[in-house]
């Protein structure tokens, strides 16, 4: 299959998905090796699960199906521009390319704005609208010593 029938997949599904009422109008199809190893599809509203956009959930559904948290070598093909955190877990998933046929200007009119997002990330963290704040205790940083020398562990 080519690109453009992969992103032909995802405009399918997040249309077929939206109209089923699993969600929002996002899907996403991954691929690798030249073949489907998963497909997702935004079921915020249906799970009650705000992670659960269309690229999360094909990650979480293609990491399944090839036994690896690592997809490598893998494309995603998202019918609209990946939100902060979908961008993110792709990052986090190491695929090597993301395609996508609308961007976040497009979700934006259609009511989906993740500019927020992207202004509260740029702002010191007593700025944000979210307050972080730290809270060291005893043992903390410890656990994180304790991963560091731990022998055999799993890098991510």
């Amino acid at each position: 299959m080519t690109h453009k029938e992969h992103m032909r997949r995802a405009v399918a599904l997040s249309r077929q998905k939206m109209l089923e009422g699993e969600g929002g109008p996002f899907a996403a199809v991954i691929v690798k090796d030249g073949r489907v190893v998963a497909e997702g599809w935004n079921q915020v509203t249906s799970l009650n699960d705000p992670t659960a956009h269309a690229e999360v959930m094909a990650i979480r559904a293609a990491c399944r199906a090839l036994g690896t948290f690592s997809l490598e070598g893998a494309v995603i093909y998202a019918n609209c521009e990946p939100c902060p955190m979908c961008l993110a877990a792709a990052y986090w998933a190491r695929v090597s390319m993301v395609y996508y046929a609308t961007t976040s200007a497009d979700a934006a009119a259609a009511g989906f704005d993740d500019r927020f997002l992207y202004q509260e990330l740029r702002l010191p963290k007593p700025q944000r609208s979210l307050p972080c704040v730290a809270l060291p205790v005893e043992g903390a940083r410890a656990v994180l010593e304790e991963w560091a020398a731990l022998p055999g562990r799993t890098e991510y």
